[in-house]
């Protein structure tokens, strides 16, 4: 599947922003506007202003659709969540080039808050992905204790786990243990 720059960074940028939700044992990483403003400037999220408690409220609103879109069934589900996210940002196409990055289209419209600018960009991310026929890709964590969200970029639609590494490896020692147990008991 091929993906252009823009859509992969807002894709990073969608998955990024739900695993700042509070879930099981782990806290709002949003918690506050210096988180908020770290956000933005870890994303590069450009044409951002001064923020504020209204903007904080609002991006974690627009996170919380975004995990409606993730939860959603199937595209038939999801394609009106996503529609609702872009036509409230008022979405205003423009190509650009700036920062170093090559042409790629912005879709939020000039002055937009940081909530609509995600809503635009990241909503049109994921229209690609429902687009192309892969909403199955957008995922959770089947790591009982986890539930993070990641995108499966893998070509045959396998990963299970937002890192193999941490959530995949520790299931699988677990098994390997319980499998051992059981021979020797």
């Amino acid at each position: 599947m091929l993906i252009p720059h823009d859509t992969r960074i807002a894709l990073d940028t969608v998955v990024d922003l739900m695993n700042t939700a509070a879930q099981g044992d782990r806290a709002d990483t949003l918690a506050d506007l210096d988180a908020l403003g770290v956000f933005v400037r870890e994303h590069r999220i450009s044409d951002v202003g001064d923020l504020d408690a209204g903007d904080l409220r609002a991006v974690r609103e627009v996170r919380d659709r975004f995990a409606a879109v993730f939860s959603a069934p199937d595209a038939r589900i999801a394609a009106p969540l996503i529609n609702q996210l872009v036509a409230a940002a008022g979405t205003t196409p423009q190509l650009t080039d700036h920062d170093g990055y090559d042409w790629h289209v912005h879709y939020f419209a000039p002055g937009a808050s940081v909530a609509d600018h995600l809503a635009a960009d990241c909503g049109m991310a994921l229209a690609f992905i429902v687009v192309s026929g892969e909403r199955e890709r957008l995922r959770r964590c089947e790591a009982p204790d986890c539930g993070r969200a990641f995108v499966d970029l893998s070509r045959n639609r396998s990963r299970r786990y937002c890192d193999s590494r941490t959530c995949g490896n520790r299931l699988h020692v677990a098994a390997y243990r319980a499998r051992r147990k059981e021979a020797g008991g």
